[in-house]
């Protein structure tokens, strides 16, 4: 058999083989002008002349097939020295070691308009192609180029299983509603990489089910979604080149971004907010929707009363899920890092924020509304945002949001304080104090009722100590604070709405979002004075 057209046949099913040419001899050797054909499993087509030289060579051969690489062969058909190989001959000899056969090989999950143009344009990188579908009329083999492995199975657990992944393969997951399926087979099998086409909504409830299913998080961690650049693909044309070039940057293991010099962060910045409650959550999720990774640092006994909207109750709970956002309790800094590069929201136990020097956010924001400052300063990160009261922008911080209702909620103050606190809740049906309930004593706090109920006036709704606490007025208890906590005079407790049942207890407040999108015009605005001067904001992500 012809060396080269063997070679030509190995070539196109991607088989992966070495070719070794002599290209210098000097003296007595076995040969001194040949090729041989040298394949993954040791076997040979060909001689370079037999002997020790020849078994140094496949040896030489098999290894650059392992690591994917040519390399030079210099051998002294001598018994002792430099580049002996073990004979009498006395010659010497120069192999040089091509590696052929080694395409990536790139699977497709789902033949629909996306991969079809993914296959047709992977195939011009030099990916070999492999598609599996349920329904055979979408593997026609005019949607793909030639060559393109087309398989069909009757579900995606039997194809990935017939697929025979590969720790070098590179999958991706574009079914019409199957991706689920696929990649509870997929997750568990090694790769060089896995992504999912999907909206971050659908990713977030995958990754969310996944832990639920005990899924180890260094494997969740392998996955890619939402896959892509964001480069404003809509076309499947455009999408597939949005795909590629996260395949390629990760195949050839570059750091990405444009190659003109830019001022734009490659990476999300990371964002620490000094507390968990509704408010603080209600940012937390302008940030998170913005594309930030934003971890939350709280006391160990959070004092919240709004739980439902509050990631605060993640600490008691493990987790909290307010707005279809899920936060999880986590113990280490490189816990809450894995958490957040994977969509979710870490919540550390850290209330002296031990834990910045390691996590080197990006941004600092002071979400705690204490009234006072509890030791924010402006060294804590590049950007240092604080909420309410308490805080001089400027000097302590570099802005201040206002958190007063009324004309200047959520207004962004760069220089001064914002306006004092008056001590007075906001106004619902008329009622503003008389809706917060607050503990008559110290002791430790019992509920009644859970939130969500509506209550009338005068009903027990909780005890404190001994003493029972009655409802001040008719309504849906919208904030009540957690069992067995120990609470002091004044201390605030509860929230009865009013509005009852057209009351939300579900979602953040009004107030929470004007105060969230006034963070955000900070940050993004101190970012870009950041890009001006040194870039130092843009590094930490």
């Amino acid at each position: 058999m012809n060396i080269f057209s063997e070679a030509a046949r190995l070539e196109e099913q991607n088989r992966p083989f070495a070719l070794a040419q002599i290209v210098d001899s000097r003296g007595s050797t076995p040969r001194h002008s040949a090729q041989m054909l040298i394949l993954d499993d040791g076997s040979i087509l060909g001689t370079i002349g037999g002997g020790m030289v020849e078994r140094r060579v496949i040896d030489e051969a098999l290894e650059a097939i392992n690591e994917k690489a040519a390399r030079m062969f210099h051998g002294r058909m001598v018994r002792n020295g430099n580049d002996a190989v073990g004979s009498d001959c006395g010659g010497a000899m120069s192999v040089y070691i091509s590696v052929h056969g080694l395409r990536p090989r790139l699977v497709l999950i789902g033949a629909g308009h996306v991969n079809r143009a993914v296959a047709q344009s992977a195939a011009l990188l030099g990916f070999e192609i492999s598609v599996a579908d349920i329904y055979p009329e979408s593997l026609n083999p005019a949607f793909f180029p030639p060559l393109t492995q087309l398989l069909h199975a009757d579900t995606f657990s039997a194809a990935v299983e017939k697929l025979a992944i590969r720790p070098d393969n590179f999958v991706l997951i574009a079914t019409n509603n199957k991706d689920r399926e696929a990649l509870d087979r997929l997750i568990a099998l090694p790769g060089a990489w896995l992504g999912l086409l999907a909206s971050q909504r659908k990713v977030q409830v995958f990754l969310r089910q996944l832990r639920e299913n005990g899924v180890a998080e260094e494997k969740i961690a392998r996955l890619h979604a939402p896959v892509g650049y964001n480069i404003g693909a809509e076309t499947p044309n455009e999408i597939a080149i949005s795909v590629l070039a996260e395949i390629l940057q990760v195949k050839n293991k570059a750091p990405g971004g444009l190659m003109m010099s830019t001022e734009i962060p490659s990476r999300p910045l990371r964002v620490a907010i000094r507390g968990a409650g509704d408010i603080a959550t209600g940012v937390a999720l302008r940030l998170w929707h913005a594309g930030f990774k934003v971890i939350m640092l709280e006391v160990e006994k959070p004092t919240v009363i709004r739980r439902t909207v509050a990631f605060a109750q993640a600490v008691f709970d493990g987790e909290m899920t307010v707005e279809g956002v899920k936060a999880k309790r986590v113990s280490t800094v490189q816990e809450a890092l894995r958490l957040a590069d994977n969509g979710a929201i870490p919540v550390l136990v850290d209330p002296l924020c031990e834990s910045l020097q390691e996590l080197q956010p990006g941004c600092v924001v002071d979400a705690i509304l204490a009234k006072e400052n509890l030791g924010t300063h402006r060294e804590l990160a590049p950007a240092v945002i604080a909420l309410g009261p308490g805080f001089n922008a400027g000097q302590d911080c570099h802005a201040v949001i206002e958190t007063n209702r009324g004309h200047w909620l959520g207004k962004v103050i760069y220089e001064g304080r914002s306006q004092e606190n008056t001590g007075v809740p906001g106004n619902i049906m008329g009622h503003t104090s008389r809706r917060v309930i607050r503990s008559p004593g110290a002791g430790v706090m019992c509920s009644r009722v859970q939130l969500g109920d509506i209550v009338s006036e005068g009903e027990v709704i909780a005890t404190v100590g001994d003493v029972e606490i009655l409802a001040p007025l008719s309504g849906m208890v919208r904030g009540l604070l957690n069992d067995g906590l120990v609470v002091d005079t004044g201390f605030k407790i509860s929230d009865i709405d009013p509005r009852g049942e057209k009351a939300d207890y579900t979602s953040v407040s009004d107030k929470a979002r004007a105060i969230g999108g006034g963070v955000l015009e900070a940050l993004m605005t101190l970012m870009n004075q950041n890009v001006k001067k040194n870039k130092t904001l843009l590094t930490m992500a």
